[in-house]
């Protein structure tokens, strides 16, 4: 049988939880051993594009698996929470706002070289909508600024007890808010600030690609790491992934017509009841109530034109880079 008929007819017949598993397997192998300085962003192309057939398949015939998602795909927050709950103290988690599985690479590479030890390393998935308040929320924080100055220490979260910290300062001064504390979470707002401040240049992605070479190979980036890694074990992990949206096709007229009336230059928006999915079938957006509230997304890969031209990075709609992300376990050589 034909590799994509195969992986089509599993998606339409597996229980949903096993079918998301295995995209999520899927996404995973091709950029886990991806080598981006090698090739440069082509190599990252590459990898994507031998995605296609799993995201064709979730825009057409299994679109249908997203109304499964929440329940059935391994979310990162879950994740997060079991394996906090399930270690004893002296436990750290990173989390790279908007960080997706093309960076995945760096950090797998980043590691082996420095002599770290990785204990596990797969993807998971962002929450519904896939955005930053939505996954704060799934963790208990409400919001991301939240974690600033340590200000949750003593609330009810899914990481309890944790020293917490936000922000978007170099990697060397973020290094200094580490202290010893046995328990500590670390939310760096880095690549999703870069990602929306380079969102309105045509060779968006590969500005991108530049830029998270050179930090995510930094003396600096590592020392952050082996600072939080030092008498902990480490989880680097994001809350969402992103689109490169500017490659996508442009959708047709009518349909342009309506996901410009609809989202303007955005991928996700707050809905209300009643609101229609459309007359097309397979659907362009979908609308979910998840346990973030009542909400619509793009469904698949495509654009249209906006006021100001749509952005070629973003994040929020139903593809799998949007909502795929590195969920990596670490620990220093003799470490915990």
């Amino acid at each position: 049988m034909d590799p994509d008929q195969e992986l089509l007819s599993r998606l339409l017949t597996a229980p949903a939880a096993d079918a998301w598993g295995t995209m999520f397997g899927r996404a995973w192998a091709a950029f886990a051993d991806a080598d981006p300085e090698k090739h440069g962003r082509n190599t990252l192309v590459e990898r994507e594009r031998a995605l296609d057939p799993i995201e064709l398949a979730l825009e057409a015939a299994a679109w249908d698996l997203w109304a499964d998602y929440e329940g059935a795909a391994e979310r990162t927050s879950d994740a997060l929470a079991a394996w906090w709950s399930g270690r004893p103290a002296q436990r750290a988690v990173l989390i790279l706002d908007g960080l997706s599985l093309r960076e995945a690479p760096w950090l797998l590479r980043g590691a082996a070289a420095r002599g770290l030890t990785v204990h596990q390393a797969r993807a998971t998935g962002a929450e519904l909508p896939g955005d930053t308040t939505s996954f704060a929320r799934a963790l208990g924080f409400g919001q991301r600024s939240a974690l600033e100055n340590d200000g949750l220490r003593s609330r009810a979260t899914r990481l309890p007890g944790a020293r917490t910290e936000s922000g978007d300062l170099p990697w060397a001064d973020a290094r200094q808010d580490v202290d010893a504390t046995p328990d500590q979470v670390l939310w760096h707002h880095w690549p999703d600030e870069r990602i929306h401040a380079l969102a309105g240049y045509g060779d968006a992605a590969n500005r991108l690609f530049t830029e998270a070479s050179a930090a995510l190979t930094s003396p600096d980036f590592w020392d952050l790491v082996h600072r939080l890694a030092t008498g902990r074990r480490l989880v680097i992990t994001s809350d969402h992934g992103y689109a490169v949206s500017g490659e996508f096709p442009d959708a047709p007229e009518a349909q342009a017509e309506q996901l410009k009336a609809a989202f303007k230059g955005e991928r996700s928006k707050v809905a209300a009841e009643g609101d229609s999915d459309g007359p097309w079938l397979p659907p362009i957006q979908r609308t979910f109530r998840s346990q973030h509230g009542l909400h619509r997304c793009v469904l698949g890969r495509r654009k249209w034109k906006s006021q100001g031209g749509y952005p070629k990075l973003t994040h929020g709609g139903l593809t799998l880079l949007e909502m795929a992300v590195p969920f990596i376990e670490l620990s220093l050589p003799g470490g915990v």
